[in-house]
């Protein structure tokens, strides 16, 4: 249930946003070759009575787009117009990656495998430490969207702490199609506020560089259930949904090199021993068939058209 009487105050990056207040706050990270400032735009939606504070971010990895549309769209729709607690939306935080269509910044490295940063090293290191510092002091929860990398399409699905149980009821709000738990990975976002002690979940949906509609809406629907549970919005009625919880699974990869026809839709439910998909030759002399290894269901598809012996192919959970 809401707390009644007045929120506090956030303080971000030197600036100060009072209940019933809403900002745009920029966080300087660098210039490009040009002189150009790049900064990190923040917007804060700070309610009038006390609850918690949940990030929403996405852009992590720049050529992730889905989230940044996600965002785009609650922001347009006004739809972070909380009643209790605060809200910190972040539509790209890797700018440097989203102006390069790039999964990284200008030097390769990964922000997300970067945190919690160092002030004095590389790009990736010194914008993890600009966002650890000035950022995540304020949060209560995080919520990260991403796709999945390359041409792997993930179905809707959150992603959680399994040393967390907050994590895990996060996940269950969100209320995704697919929810299971995730090991930490070093240098991670999710594993910095594990560290500090903030339950955090990962929202995976589609693909890089491309939009779907499907993992939009949940998306969008996701986060509104969770602010909703967390009463933060009163007066919206939390959406019944049928999540599944996925407790084991493994990558289905490639048998041999050759042209990949995939046969099932993902998010299908298939059983031991049906056939997924096709790995052929481009003179049809061979085909190897792909087969599910258990019962299960596909949550995430490589739509590479020609791979290699090992390739990763289809993710089946149960």
């Amino acid at each position: 249930m809401p707390i009644e009487g007045e929120n506090k105050m956030i303080s971000l990056n030197g600036e100060t946003i009072e209940p019933g207040q809403r900002k745009l706050v920029r966080i300087k990270i660098a210039r490009l070759p040009t002189g150009t400032l790049i900064d990190i735009p923040i917007h804060v939606f700070n309610g009038e009575k006390p609850g918690p504070t949940v990030l929403v971010q996405a852009g992590l990895h720049g050529d992730e787009i889905n989230g940044v549309e996600t965002l785009r769209r609650m922001l347009h729709k006004d739809s972070f117009n909380i009643t209790h607690g605060a809200v910190i939306v972040v539509p790209v935080l890797n700018v440097f990656g989203f102006i390069h269509f790039s999964r990284d910044v200008p030097d390769g490295k990964d922000v997300n495998r970067s945190f919690p940063g160092r002030k004095t090293g590389s790009l990736a290191s010194r914008i993890a430490h600009a966002y650890t510092t000035n950022v995540l002091p304020s949060v209560d929860f995080g919520i990260d969207l991403h796709t999945g990398g390359g041409q792997r399409h993930n179905y809707p699905q959150v992603r959680y702490t399994e040393d967390d149980p907050r994590s895990r009821e996060l996940a269950k709000f969100f209320g995704a199609p697919f929810y299971f738990p995730s090991r930490l990975i070093k240098g991670s976002f999710r594993k910095t506020t594990f560290k500090m002690g903030i339950p955090s979940i990962v929202y995976e949906g589609g693909e890089s560089m491309r939009f779907d509609e499907e993992a939009i809406d949940h998306g969008i629907q996701g986060i509104q259930n969770v602010f909703t549970a967390l009463g933060m919005l009163p007066d919206d009625p939390l959406k019944k949904n049928n999540s599944i919880v996925l407790t084991n699974s493994r990558w289905i990869r490639a048998p041999k090199a050759g042209m990949f026809v995939p046969q099932v839709k993902n998010g299908q439910q298939v059983g031991k021993g049906n056939v997924l998909g096709l790995v052929t030759d481009p003179y049809t002399k061979k085909d190897k068939k792909v087969k599910a290894p258990f019962e299960g269901f596909i949550f995430c598809i490589n739509h590479q058209a020609v791979v290699n012996q090992g390739d990763a192919l289809f993710h089946l959970g149960s």
